[in-house]
């Protein structure tokens, strides 16, 4: 026989068979608020609606207390949760993240040659050979003789000279006489005895006379360019030669001076 019973905490409705009743003295639980209560207290006549629960009785009372009950819940979104901290790397891992890299940019396909880059760094070198050709002009026509008449080429287009090197400490008076002439008194000789001891050809140096007095005190000076005290025939364009000596003799008129000493130095004008 079946029986229609009520839940009376949330009014559902149930159907129940008399064993079920006779099972556990009519105690059932009810499927929807799981509220424990005698159904034969509460039996209707009416039918449970489509939309009511039909469970079945419970077994035993303390079966029930001992039951894990199921709980259903919405899950919602948690808010201000901390983001984990990242484990520090080790140094194998280092290692094998740069091992890695390195493959990486192995493998990279090489890169296309440009002939635009090329061409502008010549013209670069080209610039700064030139200006360097410019600016050492003297030293390379010094250490390179045979590149003389083509750094004289280049120097006609900008309009400039190859001069010959004029180092002063290279070039020394070696040995130097004032002497009078016997037959005239007014007349002296100069003798000077030049020596370049640069590796290379220099510049023809000047010469600075000065005659002194009885007091050594100068009562004449005189400068001597190359065109003063060189032969005839010798070019002063080719210089003094490398390792050689020039020997220098000048006949000076020297009336009403009377002078008893001199002084001789060499020098190349700035």
């Amino acid at each position: 026989m079946t029986e229609i019973t009520q839940c009376p905490q949330c009014g559902t409705r149930f159907k129940v068979t008399g064993a079920q009743l006779d099972a556990h003295d009519g105690l059932v639980r009810c499927g929807r608020c799981h509220e424990v209560f005698d159904a034969s207290k509460h039996l209707h006549d009416d039918e449970p609606n489509p939309q009511q629960l039909s469970l079945p009785i419970e077994p035993e009372i303390p079966a029930v207390e001992a039951e894990i009950p199921t709980i259903e819940t919405d899950l919602a979104p948690i808010f201000d949760v901390p983001e984990p901290k990242e484990e520090p790397t080790t140094l194998a891992q280092q290692v094998q993240f740069v091992e890695e890299l390195t493959d990486e940019i192995l493998e990279m396909p090489p890169k296309k040659t440009s002939w635009t880059a090329i061409f502008a760094g010549f013209l670069l070198a080209l610039i700064l050979l030139a200006q360097a050709t410019y600016y050492f002009r003297i030293e390379i026509g010094s250490s390179l003789p045979g590149l003389k008449p083509l750094l004289e080429d280049y120097c006609a287009l900008l309009q400039c000279t190859v001069a010959l090197p004029q180092k002063a400490d290279l070039v020394s008076i070696e040995s130097s006489e004032l002497e009078s002439d016997p037959n005239l008194n007014n007349i002296v000789t100069l003798h000077a005895l030049i020596h370049n001891r640069a590796p290379y050809a220099q510049a023809y140096p000047s010469l600075e006379l000065t005659l002194t007095s009885v007091q050594d005190q100068p009562i004449a000076r005189r400068v001597f360019h190359a065109a003063d005290y060189l032969k005839a025939g010798d070019n002063e364009k080719q210089g003094l030669p490398a390792n050689r000596d020039l020997d220098i003799k000048l006949h000076l008129d020297t009336t009403d001076l009377q002078p008893s000493g001199y002084r001789l130095f060499l020098f190349y004008p700035k």
